[in-house]
């Protein structure tokens, strides 16, 4: 029903569904724009490090320096949405990660590019906690899973535009115009200044400093199974697919736009399964999607890594990202249900970005393990490992699927 013509509120979120879709879409945004900065990264790290005269385990450890800051960045802005709302923190934000990404192109050695990368990493920290509770309290519960698949795979579709811009930029002008690129999500910022309401589910709450910190105390047994958990999602994530763009150059000997090619074709797979699963935890529960998926993924390790024809690697990448990525989907509706109200922002970005520093030396392991053994038996051990882990970790757990996000309760 409609009072004098005006859309009205959904009485679960308390936005009208204009309002729930701009909260969505800038939700949406804020982490692909996040995404494609880290992974530019991926693409260009012989490049940077031919450049550099450093090796690429030397590069892989600046990726491990983004990952181990940003538990701070969750800290920070976590604390500010949960403090002072969802809109200013998310604008001041996607600024900052912005700007440190433009001044990474510019870097004049390892040291300075370190450093950035560093500092880069505290803004890809704080974007999440406050961009998902937005999105999760914007969303109404019987759809949670599939549009928190939707707002996960921003994280692919970072990917999938990190893998065009290689493929486009890339090899007429090099790797610094990549990062100047990532300055464009700044203009993000008007968007949600303009079209993005605040989060109801924060303005019934407006919790106080103190409420914040005892609803955290309340349920750290909770926070910590969460930061174990996002360890083992952090590992089959960043194990899978931060030195594959490396393995196929170097252990496939295939050129920039071949890698380009397939990066795209496997975070489309990426995209379908975190829509995919995060629907099916909707129907059948957080759990038994992720778990599904998981053991699913370990089933596409021979594919993914072993073949040396072009079509079968690709749909072995295909698969894989399907799966692992289909697991990740859940993640925003898990972590959202599973957070008080009166910390949501916090404590769900401080469980994932902890999760994120625990296992951000993925990449430079990975990178050592390949230097002994090569890199097709390192992905394919690493690969194996931790998403057996992630599914034992997902099983001994708890959910709470379709719980009410707007109450303190």
């Amino acid at each position: 029903m409609r009072l004098m013509g005006k859309p009205q509120p959904h009485p679960q979120t308390g936005l009208t569904r204009a309002e729930a879709t701009h909260a969505l879409v800038a939700s949406f945004l804020g982490w692909t724009l996040d995404a494609f900065d880290f992974f530019v990264l991926v693409f260009v790290l012989p490049a940077v490090a031919k450049e550099f005269h450093k090796s690429i385990a030397d590069l892989a450890f600046t990726i491990t320096a983004t990952l181990g800051l940003r538990p701070l960045g969750a800290l920070g802005f976590g604390w500010l949405a949960d403090r002072y709302g969802r809109r200013m923190p998310l604008m001041i934000n996607v600024i900052f990660y912005s700007l440190i990404e433009v001044a990474s192109g510019l870097a004049p050695s390892y040291g300075w590019f370190l450093f950035l990368r560093a500092l880069y990493g505290i803004g890809m920290g704080g974007e999440w906690g406050v961009g998902a509770s937005m999105a999760m309290e914007a969303a109404p519960p019987r759809w949670r899973g599939l549009l928190s698949g939707l707002l996960q795979e921003g994280y692919a579709v970072g990917y999938l535009l990190a893998a065009a811009a290689y493929f486009l930029v890339f090899p007429h002008l090099g790797w610094r115009p990549l990062f100047f690129l990532g300055g464009a999500p700044a203009l993000l910022t008007l968007y949600i200044r303009a079209k993005v309401p605040e989060s109801k589910a924060w303005e019934r709450a407006r919790p106080e400093s103190a409420a914040i910190r005892n609803a955290l105390r309340r349920n750290l047994p909770r926070f910590v199974y969460l930061v174990a958990l996002m360890t083992m999602m952090s590992l089959i994530s960043h194990g899978t697919q931060d030195l594959y763009p490396t393995f196929l150059e170097k252990g496939r000997g295939l050129g920039p736009r071949t890698v380009a090619t397939i990066a795209i074709i496997y975070n489309l797979g990426a995209i379908l399964g975190g829509l995919t699963v995060g629907w099916f935890s909707d129907h059948y529960g957080r759990r038994r999607a992720m778990i599904m998926a998981a053991l699913a993924g370990v089933a596409s390790v021979p594919l993914w890594v072993f073949p040396h024809a072009l079509i079968w690697l690709t749909a072995g990448a295909f698969l894989m990202q399907f799966m692992v990525q289909g697991v990740f989907g859940v993640i925003p509706a898990h972590l959202s249900e599973m957070s008080p109200a009166e910390a949501r922002g916090t404590f769900s970005g401080m469980a994932y970005q902890l999760g994120v520093l625990f296992a951000s030396g993925a990449a430079y392991g990975e990178a050592l393990i390949a230097q002994h053994l090569g890199y097709e038996a390192a992905l394919a051990i690493v690969a194996t490992t931790v998403l057996i882990g992630d599914a034992t970790m997902i099983a001994i757990g708890k959910e709470r699927k379709g719980s009410e996000l707007h109450s303190t309760d």
